[in-house]
């Protein structure tokens, strides 16, 4: 089923050159149907990147799901044109009104960085505190699900001593759990962090339940209220090419120690193609949490969310 995006969006051309059916908002007006209100407040640098990341994932649904992108005021974004920014972005203070079934938000290249430090903390911290009210399922990735699990529960994050970079193999510790629906017994995920977050550290809270973890790169989902809040410290959404990337554009900066992310090319040969081993399970995480911690818990009536 189609995917209802803002008309004009860059992502709706790449994405029907993958056979993905979406349609622009002009289209889905026509039709009468309730669709899925999904806000997507983007922190990564090179947004449109990201948007086509995240849309591709959520094409993965029987319902129409209409999709807007937030952003916050007190940060300017350098990597992305202002043109974009005006045309498809709404700021938080436009958007606090309104009431959402799913919220997704994404990391951001501040980690190595204190919590308080960040310059929109403030801001994003009000945006935490108003997703428990205003949306039905919100789901944090990376850097956003430390943030979210410091600012919620008080769990900090460590830094490495060297980053967590390439595809790591998983394991659910409730795999009877909705959200691994059709996961294998072990899945990969991408990871690209500098900190972490510690599974005792966790398990200590009890609001908190540790849903999966791998042996490599540590605690991986984790989830609170019921299913209103899940934590993702991985990078599912990754497309094949984002850590090759990455690893590239580091190199290129002349950063020292620059790590070739593990378990990612064929051969462990950086000029051989990546193994792509991920995507399977990122189409499984996004339609999963769409269909049993969105749909089939978000009300009819939009604003009976609270």
């Amino acid at each position: 089923m189609p995917l209802n995006l803002p008309d004009q969006l860059p992502a709706i051309e790449l994405l029907k050159e993958e056979n993905i059916f979406v349609i622009d908002t002009s289209r889905a007006t026509r039709q009468d149907i309730r669709p899925l209100r999904i806000i997507i407040l983007n922190l990564m640098p090179l947004k449109i990147t990201t948007e086509t990341d995240l849309v591709r994932l959520l094409s993965n649904t029987p319902l129409q799901v209409e999709i807007e992108f937030m952003k916050i005021k007190s940060h300017t974004p350098k990597n992305t044109p202002i043109e974009h920014m005006q045309a498809f972005y709404t700021d938080f203070e436009k958007m606090k009104p309104g009431k959402y079934d799913g919220m997704i938000i994404t990391g951001a290249p501040v980690e190595l960085m204190e919590f308080e430090e960040v310059g929109y903390w403030d801001e994003i911290s009000e945006i935490f505190d108003w997703a428990r009210t205003h949306v039905t399922s919100t789901l944090y990735i990376c850097w956003a699900a430390q943030a979210g699990l410091y600012h919620h529960y008080g769990v900090p994050k460590y830094a490495l001593p060297r980053k967590m970079f390439g595809v790591f193999e998983h394991h659910a510790l409730e795999p009877l759990h909705p959200i691994f629906r059709g996961f294998d017994d072990r899945f990969y995920v991408p990871h690209s962090r500098h900190t972490e977050v510690r599974r005792d550290d966790i398990l200590a809270r009890p609001e908190l339940t540790l849903l999966s973890e791998s042996d490599e790169a540590g605690v991986y989902m984790v989830m609170a209220r019921g299913g209103r809040e899940f934590f993702v410290t991985g990078h599912s959404e990754y497309s094949p090419l984002t850590l090759d990337a990455e690893y590239r554009r580091d190199l290129a900066k002349g950063l020292p120690d620059v790590d070739m992310p593990r378990g990612y090319y064929t051969g462990n040969d950086p000029a051989s193609r990546p193994l792509v081993r991920w995507r399977a399970h990122a189409n499984l995480l996004f339609s999963n949490w769409l269909n049993y911690f969105v749909y089939q818990e978000t009300p009819y009536n939009i604003e009976e969310i609270e």
